[in-house]
């Protein structure tokens, strides 16, 4: 019986799989946002989500449990560095599953993995951020329009210079005759 058997072996091996779940939470860690199949995210969740807990305490011995899950010495630095300081007041639930529909060639259900904190379009604060450089860009549009300005001005000045060189050239001919 399967009672209380709860790992989705994902049609792997032990080592395959412990490999896979291993490279994946690398790619999370350094890029923030995976796509992948919602099995390999669910599973992924579970395999990611003790050794972000274990970021929290930036320790020697920590470091090295995490590396010993991760073997990669940048996706560590980054974990460390970086995501662990914005999740420190966070108690769980470090990452999202976002469903995007089925993938094309085998119908397998898509999803996006991503850690919590890092999508800016879901945080309020973050969300006003862009507004605000949209209003310094529509500054900048005013800006470029008063450039446009005082090109015209300077486009009517030339021609002005036109008629004053026509001027100047007509008493010559006349001084001339």
């Amino acid at each position: 019986m399967r009672h209380q058997r709860v790992i989705n072996h994902l049609g792997r091996t032990s080592s395959h799989r412990k490999a896979m779940l291993s490279n994946m939470a690398t790619s999370l860690i350094l890029h923030k946002r995976i796509t992948t199949t919602t099995a390999k995210a669910k599973a992924l969740r579970t395999f990611v989500e003790p050794l972000i807990t274990k970021s929290k305490d930036d320790s020697t011995h920590s470091r090295r449990v995490v590396f010993s899950y991760l073997k990669d010495k940048d996706a560590v630095t980054e974990l460390f560095r970086e995501v662990s300081p914005k999740i420190a007041e966070r108690p769980g639930g470090y990452t999202r599953i976002l469903k995007i529909g089925n993938r094309i060639g085998d119908n397998a259900e898509m999803c996006i993995l991503e850690l919590v904190d890092y999508n800016e379009t879901m945080l309020g604060g973050e969300a006003a951020k862009p507004k605000a450089a949209r209003r310094r860009r529509s500054a900048g549009k005013k800006a470029a329009g008063e450039t446009a300005e005082t090109k015209g001005a300077k486009k009517a000045s030339p021609a002005k210079s036109k008629k004053a060189e026509a001027a100047k050239e007509k008493p010559e001919e006349s001084a001339g005759e």
